[in-house]
């Protein structure tokens, strides 16, 4: 099998669980708060989604906590509020947490999301929104918690890494999974090249697990 044909064979078809590109389309919108650290490029995808009529969702605010991150111009870009919350300003993480929590009641936030956050949370916004908050890893979790998993995958020599998105709980890159896609790694593969093809991977998930969790809470709240 050559190299280009597992390349093919590492998209949709290897997303699981699988599900349709309409998944979350009726309804009043979900409105969502989006956690970003970096270049925002998941952020992005969400966006696109929503403009595309994939997921039926409105970004209510992005909260940013790097004053470079490049996710407030992307934010800007598509006329979404942003607000930097500087973790270096803060005495604790739960202080942060809470001014997290503030921001996003102010702007009706109901669901959240982290997209490339770099903080560990608190017990102080899992409990402000129970079950509403998604992260997204570059790894195929349990495999490869915290910072630099590409890094981590490469060093082990694994043959398979990967993307998962899961609800967040208080464990570092733990919580049940939603949905993972796997990526082949190639024996050329540097760290730069297979964050590139694994960001592929993200930004068709990401949206997936947004409309999978919606439709649950929509389930939920029509039972209840």
């Amino acid at each position: 099998m050559s190299n280009s044909s597992i390349i093919d064979t590492s998209t949709p078809c290897l997303i699981s669980p699988h599900l349709p590109s309409q998944q979350f389309s009726q309804g009043t919108p979900l409105k969502l708060g989006v956690l970003a650290s970096g270049s925002g490029s998941n952020f992005e995808a969400i966006a696109n989604a929503i403009q595309n009529g994939q997921l039926n969702a409105q970004i209510q605010v992005l909260i940013y906590n790097q004053p470079q991150a490049y996710a407030a111009v992307r934010a800007a870009n598509w006329n979404v509020p942003s607000v930097l919350l500087n973790h270096r300003d803060y005495n604790s993480r739960e202080d942060l947490d809470r001014q997290i929590v503030q921001t996003l009641r102010q702007y009706n936030v109901e669901f959240v999301v982290m997209a490339g956050w770099m903080r560990l949370v608190t017990q102080v916004l899992i409990d402000a929104f129970p079950h509403r908050i998604i992260n997204i890893h570059p790894s195929l979790l349990p495999s490869f918690k915290g910072v630099r998993a590409v890094e981590q995958a490469l060093a082990a020599g694994v043959k398979i890494t990967g993307c998962t998105v899961h609800l967040v709980s208080l464990e570092m890159d733990s919580g049940p999974i939603l949905i993972q896609a796997a990526v082949p790694i190639m024996p050329d593969d540097t760290p730069e090249k297979l964050h590139a093809r694994i960001q592929l991977q993200e930004h068709q998930i990401l949206p997936q697990a947004i409309a999978l969790t919606a439709q649950k809470l929509q389930a939920l709240n029509t039972t209840s």
